[in-house]
């Protein structure tokens, strides 16, 4: 018994043409946008990384300076004043700890007035003495206050990056837990968190320094996709 074998011809008109192109121009088009948002991500992650590396040399920096700081102090152990112009002769012999004046890529220049450690959320970070766009991507920035560890409110401001570093972890501080704030002078005084709450972006009111006379910290970062602010509140324990 014969076997016919039947091929049908398959009839290419000009609509299967037309559809087969943009079919193409579709998948270049998807391959192209993949690529981007990859190429985007991994340019994001190593500006971070880059800021972040910044971030920790001024830390370094700070700590190396401290260090020497109390290493020269210490080489007068016993020291015996009789009179107060000779005590007053010495204070000014004591070596003081250099702050380094840096200029960021928009201008603004700045020096580092502390540091700020939070044990709970493993971050460390210089605070830098001003605010703009470009420090925030640096390290953290003092947004308004007195000096650091005195008598009123300061507020420091941090980007939230969902990797943790900088404020990405602040949202998991919780009522008594610990902030240490360490001045340039060596002085570390802790804070323990009483309050947490969210605020527009126009609302400034936890950054006021009606304190009672104690001394305060505010940290604050973004959440909700920017659209507001995170406020975690400290006091001097």
């Amino acid at each position: 018994m014969n076997q016919i074998l039947v091929t049908e011809k398959l009839y290419v008109t000009p609509q299967i043409k037309r559809k087969k192109v943009i079919y193409k121009i579709e998948f270049f088009l998807s391959v192209f946008l993949i690529c981007l948002l990859c190429s985007c991500y991994i340019y994001a992650e190593y500006d971070r990384n880059k800021s972040e590396q910044v971030s920790q040399e001024i830390l370094a920096s700070i700590k190396y300076q401290q260090d020497d700081t109390i290493k020269k102090a210490d080489n007068n152990v016993i020291v015996v004043f009789l009179d107060k112009e000779e005590e007053k002769e010495h204070q000014e012999e004591t070596p003081k700890m250099d702050t380094n004046t840096y200029v960021s890529t928009d201008g603004v220049e700045y020096t580092t007035e502390a540091i700020l450690k939070i044990p709970k959320i493993e971050i460390e970070y210089p605070i830098l003495s001003d605010t703009s766009p470009d420090l925030l991507f640096v390290s953290l920035n003092k947004f308004h206050g007195p000096k650091p560890n005195e008598v009123g409110n300061y507020c420091i401001a941090g980007h939230y990056y969902e990797s943790g570093k900088m404020f990405g972890n602040l949202h998991k501080l919780q009522n008594g837990d610990i902030a240490e704030l360490t001045d340039l002078s060596g002085r570390t005084i802790e804070y323990q968190v009483y309050d947490k709450f969210v605020v527009e972006p126009e609302d400034t009111r936890c950054t006021s320094q009606l304190t009672d006379g104690r001394k305060e910290l505010t940290l604050i970062t973004c959440t909700n996709h920017g659209k507001q602010r995170l406020v975690v509140k400290l006091r001097e324990v």
